[in-house]
């Protein structure tokens, strides 16, 4: 049977207590606590108080599970000093905390008028639905009050971000606030953490100003797994573009200085530190960690005798600013006030439907978003877009420059929209889709960054946060894979899990799919859309023309604007260019600019044709080839056949798929991605709810990367596939006569 570590370590600070003796009594309580230390006597006091209240939140955390009430132990016992961070900043500069950084949470709480740090923790671990920040949705560390945005159990993935909001804050003259995320010595050998740093670090090298403060709350393991030591400072000790602070978090006075310094040198310097905060972990990792089965027992009591909670009352006592009795009454009180919240926070409502639960994760307002996007450009407006010319005098045009065009538009419209990612100021982007945008709008709204998909979506979350309209773009969809959790685990998560009152807008440019001529192979022809089907909440739109591109882009910015929204907004690399549909010069890809007041409702497809024999649903380059195909096949066989363009992959257009799918009785998915977990599963699946009786077929691609060269075709959806799944759909009989 596990011993109850939380107990142990609650008698021992009762047991201390009765063998300290009372230094000379003291009462100049704005003096130094001890010599050398900046740190008042009044200060010490105030920090003990959140110390001992984090404690007893983890105490009674752990009391409360016993009786199956609290759903989150991970506490923040040991790390109690970083309480002090939060003294050392202001109340308003934005802290991404980690799940220990409890001290902090409690410390800005006491900071600001009207706020209730201790009931706002309770009620998280109580889940319940009064929870201020997340709704009893998950504990988290969050206030809009105390500018704490909330993060979920995060391993490091919160760190890209706090550098994009540090990027935002220096956006804005006169801003001396300064960005701070707090994590873990394990987290600090996660690629999202060594991604941001590098990223810091390489702005700083470049004279640009990056307030970011990096705090690594060290206690010496990840779970089971021991941290070298030395290791923290010998990775992040001597770095040229990163100031270093080392400080003991279980010495208060030490940590204060240590905090005070680092805080101090952000806020002058206006580039980026790492705060190096010795802490020790107690009760194990969580209150299901059995820690006696990966370390002996000697070795956890070691440990417990390092608590800061002993070290600061031995330091307030024997330093005659307080009583055993003044300290003892300071713990007892915190735990009968504590016990008390928790009582009350379990009595508080719970979720109680699927309903309240999924409120708060993508809310759309239609109306505002179809308002917003039709909003027409000032003639000061257009002119900075496009330079005089007349867009919708021109001739018909090809995807990319219509692309081109929208974004110069937007970016015009909307002031506080940024475009950035790998080479997409000077040289225009890979496929010149950025082209002349970062001359018409300067370097800082058009921003080439690092190599690093981690970085660029992490940092257009922190801009978003920031109050700005990011345009992040990914070069391949595959290169998307190496920073999915950037947009599933922060940036599609935040309303959800702060009941909406935090938002990071944004609309996330992937140049994706194959067909490219067998260019590049798989990692510029990934056609692998199910890691961003299956983000809650994502928006996905995936134009094949030029003019539904401008349209859908409008709306997504609308989106993102006017409710927050998360779009992700899919190109096909090989209709870029594509001017011609059925002969060579005919053109007939080619659309004209539409006026301002055209937009695409999120989650409207577009049919072509009325034909009653049957329906093609696809979306992309299967539009394309299936528009060639057809019209190959209606010459032919005489048969009719409409074909519906999803263009939005999330949510689909299910009332279209049921109508055109009735239409005709008969339907063929044309799938360009891989055959399991593509999109031609949630289109049957949609079918199937809705009880349409059609008859179904579909072609997709192999479940395989894709090859170099004339290979490609061999694992894709060629027109020779939809010609004959279409010959064979049209000699089965309809399910139902067609509407």
């Amino acid at each position: 049977m596990a011993v109850n570590r939380a107990g142990i370590v609650d008698r021992n600070f009762v047991a201390l207590l009765s063998g300290l003796e009372r230094g000379a009594p003291r009462d100049d309580l704005d003096a130094p606590v001890r010599e050398g230390t900046s740190l008042s006597a009044r200060r010490a006091i105030d920090l003990f108080t959140t110390q001992v209240e984090s404690r007893q939140l983890d105490l009674a955390a752990r009391a409360l599970k016993a009786r199956n009430e609290c759903f989150y132990t991970i506490g923040s016992s040991g790390h109690e000093g970083n309480a002090a961070v939060a003294a050392a900043a202001r109340p308003e500069d934005p802290a991404f905390l980690h799940y220990r950084s409890g001290g902090f949470y409690i410390q800005r709480g006491r900071q600001v008028p009207g706020a209730t740090p201790l009931m706002d923790i309770m009620l998280g671990l109580a889940a319940s639905s009064d929870e201020p920040i997340a709704g009893g949705r998950h504990k988290v560390f969050g206030s809009k009050l105390l500018n704490i945005p909330p993060q979920t159990s995060t391993i490091s993935s919160h760190l890209p971000k706090a550098v994009g909001m540090a990027l935002g804050i220096a956006r804005r003259k006169g801003d001396e606030r300064i960005s701070i995320c707090t994590f873990g010595d394990a987290s600090a050998n996660h690629s999202t953490a060594t991604g941001a740093i590098n990223h810091a670090e390489w702005l700083a090298h470049q004279g640009r100003d990056c307030p970011v403060l990096f705090v690594c709350e060290d206690n010496g393991i990840g779970i089971s797994t021991a941290t070298p030591t030395g290791w923290i400072a010998t990775t992040y000790g001597a770095r040229a573009n990163l100031a270093y602070v080392y400080g003991d978090g279980l010495d208060l006075p030490d940590a204060a200085d240590a905090a005070a310094a680092a805080v101090a040198w952000v806020r002058l310097h206006r580039r980026p530190a790492f705060l190096h905060l010795r802490t020790v972990r107690l009760l194990g990792h969580a209150g299901s960690d059995v820690e006696s089965t990966y370390r002996r027992p000697e070795e956890i009591a070691a440990e417990e005798m390092k608590d800061p909670l002993l070290t600061t009352a031995r330091l307030l006592v024997e330093g005659g600013w307080l009583a055993a009795a003044d300290v003892a009454a300071i713990y007892e009180d915190a735990r009968v006030r504590i016990t008390a919240l928790g009582d009350e926070a379990i009595r508080r409502p719970k979720l109680t439907s699927a309903a309240e639960v999924i409120a708060a994760l993508a809310p759309r307002n239609p109306a505002e978003i179809a308002a917003e996007a039709v909003t027409p450009l000032s003639e000061a407006e257009r002119q900075a877009a496009f330079h005089g010319e007349d867009v919708l005098a021109d001739r018909p045009r090809h995807l990319a420059v219509q692309i081109n065009r929208v974004l110069a538009e937007q970016m015009a419209r909307i002031p506080e929209t940024l475009l950035l990612g790998e080479d997409v100021g000077r040289k225009g982007g890979v496929y010149h889709l950025t082209a002349d945008l970062q001359k018409r709008f300067g370097a800082d709204r058009v921003i080439d960054t690092l190599l690093d998909e981690q970085s660029i979506l992490g940092a257009a979350i922190g801009y978003a946060q920031a109050g700005f309209l990011p345009l992040p773009e990914i070069q391949y969809l595959a290169y998307f894979h190496n920073a999915c959790d950037q947009i599933r685990g922060e940036a599609c998560s935040l309303q959800y899990f702060s009941n909406r009152q935090f938002q990071n807008p944004m609309v996330v440019r992937i140049a994706g799919y194959a067909y490219q001529k067998g260019f590049g192979g798989h990692f510029h022809n990934d056609n692998s859309v199910a890691a961003l089907r299956d983000i809650p909440g994502l928006v996905i739109a995936s134009p094949a023309r030029g003019d539904d591109a401008v349209g859908m882009m409008r709306t997504c910015l609308a989106a993102a604007r006017t409710s927050g929204s998360v779009c992700a907004f899919l190109e096909p690399i090989a209709l870029y260019m594509t001017k011609d549909l059925h002969e060579d010069g005919d053109g007939a890809w080619c659309t004209a600019y539409p006026p301002a007041d055209v937009a695409v409702p999120i989650g409207q497809g577009r049919i072509y044709g009325d034909g009653t024999d049957l329906t093609v649903i696809t979306w992309a380059n299967g539009l394309w080839m299936s528009l060639r195909a057809i019209k190959r096949l209606e010459a032919e066989t005489g048969a009719r056949v409409r074909v519906l363009d999803l263009r939005w992959l999330n949510p689909l257009p299910v009332a279209d798929i049921v109508a055109a799918a009735r239409a005709s009785g008969r339907v063929l998915v044309v799938d360009e991605c891989r055959r399991s977990g593509g999109v031609s599963e949630a289109v049957f699946a949609a079918l199937i709810d809705e009880a349409v009786p059609a008859t179904m077929a579909r072609v997709a691609g192999h479940d395989v990367y894709i090859p170099l060269g004339a290979a490609a075709n061999l694992v894709l959806v060629q027109e020779v596939d939809i010609l004959e799944a279409a010959r064979a759909l049209l000699s089965r009989p309809a399910a139902v006569q067609p509407e």
